[in-house]
C-alpha cells in the first residue's frame, strides 16, 4: 500500500519561512503528479500548488503565488513545498497528495494518495 509521510511545519512568526516534505513508500511515484492542499479551522480545503511528474509544469494558488515553490526529487520519491514570507492567513493543516497519472490538477477529488497532514501556524 502507498503511504505518504509528511514532515516540517510548526509555529513561526509572520515573514518567516518553512519547508514541508512528503516522502512516499510502497510504490515509486515518479510518474505521478503531486499536489499540496491546506485546510484552516472552519474553512473548506483549498488548493495550494501542483507539479507534473517530470517537474516541468507547476501551478500555484493566487494566495501563495510568488511566496511558495513546489519541487520534487524523483530519485528520493520525495516532494517539497518551500514557503517564504508567511502570513497569519497561511495558518492551516497542510496535506500532500499524489495522483495516479502524470497531469497536474487543482481539484482535490482528482488525487489518489494523501499524507497525514502537518500543522503550520503563523503568528502576527
Amino acid at each position: 500500500q502507498v503511504q505518504l509521510v509528511q514532515s516540517g511545519g510548526g509555529l513561526v512568526q509572520a515573514g518567516d519561512s518553512l519547508r514541508l516534505s512528503c516522502a512516499a513508500s510502497g510504490r515509486t511515484l515518479s510518474s505521478s503528479a503531486m499536489g499540496w492542499f491546506r485546510q484552516a479551522p472552519g474553512k473548506e480545503r483549498e488548493f495550494v500548488a501542483t507539479i507534473s511528474a517530470s517537474g516541468s509544469f507547476t501551478l500555484y494558488a493566487r494566495s501563495v503565488k510568488g511566496r511558495c515553490t513546489i519541487s520534487r526529487d524523483n530519485a528520493k520519491n520525495t516532494w517539497y513545498l518551500q514557503m517564504n514570507s508567511l502570513k497569519p492567513e497561511d495558518t492551516a493543516v497542510y496535506y500532500c497528495a499524489a495522483r495516479a497519472i502524470d497531469r497536474a490538477d487543482v481539484r482535490a477529488s482528482q488525487y489518489d494518495y494523501w499524507g497525514q497532514g502537518t500543522q503550520v501556524t503563523v503568528s502576527s
